[in-house]
C-alpha cells in the first residue's frame, strides 16, 4: 500500500481542474480533496462527475464543485471558471489543465475539421484557462499552474500525429508563460505522464501486445496508475515546490 504524503500548504487552497470526471482527472479531484483543498472541476461526463462528488463527500472530505462544460467553448469555459471561483469564495490558487482526447487517427484520414477539433480540445483551452486565472493569482502574488502533456511525442509513438503535436505544444505554452507569470509569484510547469492504465485505456487500447510493450519499455515494472500522476501534481501545487517553474516533470516509469 502506498503511504501518501500530506501537504499542509494545500489545506484550504482553491483548485480548478479540467477533465476531472474520470481517469487521471478523477484521481486529482480525490487527492486534492483529501488534502483539504477546495476543488472545482469541469467535464462533459455528467453522471460520472456527480458520482465522483458524492464519493468524495462520503469519504468525509469537502464536496467538490462540478459543472458540465464543453471546454471547446472558450467563453463558456472562462465564465464557468469565474462562477466557480465566486462560489468557492476566492480566486484559484491552483490550475490543472488535464482534459484531453487521445483519439487514434491516420495522417491520410485527417481533415481540417478533425485537426481543428483536436486543437480545440487538447491545446486551445489550456491558454485560455491560464488567462482566466492569471489576474486572481496575480492579486494573491502566488499560484501554481500545471499543464498535462503526454510522453507520446517523446516516444515517437505513431497512430495519433495531431494529438502528439498538441501535447508537444504544452511544453511550449508552459515555458512561454513561466517568465511572464513568474514575476508575480505564479509557477507554471508541465507534468508528462507515461502510459497510465485508466479504464478508458483498458477498454480501448490495452491488449496483450500493449502489456508486453509496457514490460519492454518501462524501467520500473508494473502498470502505471492515475495516482502516480496525481502525486506529482500535488507536489507541484504545494509550497514544497516553490522554486520549480518552467519545467517538464516526466512520470513514465522510465519509458522515454
Amino acid at each position: 500500500m502506498i503511504k501518501k504524503a500530506k501537504f499542509p500548504s494545500l489545506e484550504g487552497k482553491c483548485v480548478f481542474i479540467t477533465g476531472g470526471g474520470s481517469g487521471i482527472g478523477e484521481s486529482m479531484v480525490e487527492e486534492f480533496a483529501a488534502q483539504g483543498a477546495k476543488v472545482a472541476f469541469v467535464d462533459i461526463a455528467q453522471e460520472a462527475s456527480e458520482a465522483l462528488c458524492a464519493r468524495v463527500a462520503a469519504a468525509g472530505h469537502r464536496t467538490p464543485l462540478f459543472r458540465r462544460c464543453d471546454i471547446t467553448d472558450i467563453a463558456a469555459l472562462q465564465a464557468t471558471i469565474a462562477e466557480l471561483s465566486a462560489e468557492l469564495g476566492g480566486d484559484f490558487d491552483v490550475l490543472v489543465n488535464n482534459a484531453a482526447n487521445d483519439q487514434r487517427h491516420k495522417t491520410e484520414d485527417v481533415t481540417v475539421g478533425f485537426y481543428d477539433n483536436c486543437i480545440a480540445i487538447n491545446q486551445r483551452p489550456m491558454f485560455f484557462t491560464c488567462q482566466a486565472v492569471f489576474e486572481g493569482m496575480k492579486k494573491k502574488g502566488a499560484g501554481s499552474i500545471i499543464n498535462i502533456s503526454s510522453m507520446s511525442f517523446h516516444a515517437k509513438n505513431g497512430g495519433y500525429p495531431v494529438y502528439a503535436t498538441t501535447k508537444a505544444a504544452v511544453i511550449g505554452l508552459t515555458r512561454g508563460l513561466a517568465r511572464d507569470f513568474g514575476a508575480f509569484g505564479i509557477r507554471v510547469n508541465t507534468v508528462t505522464p507515461g502510459w497510465v492504465i485508466t479504464q478508458r485505456q483498458k477498454d480501448l487500447w490495452l491488449d496483450e501486445a500493449g502489456k508486453e510493450e509496457i514490460r519492454r519499455a518501462q524501467c520500473v515494472p508494473g502498470q502505471m496508475q492515475s495516482y502516480d500522476i496525481s502525486a506529482m501534481v500535488l507536489f507541484l501545487a504545494a509550497d514544497d515546490s516553490a522554486m520549480c517553474t518552467a519545467q517538464e516533470f516526466i512520470v513514465d516509469a522510465g519509458w522515454v
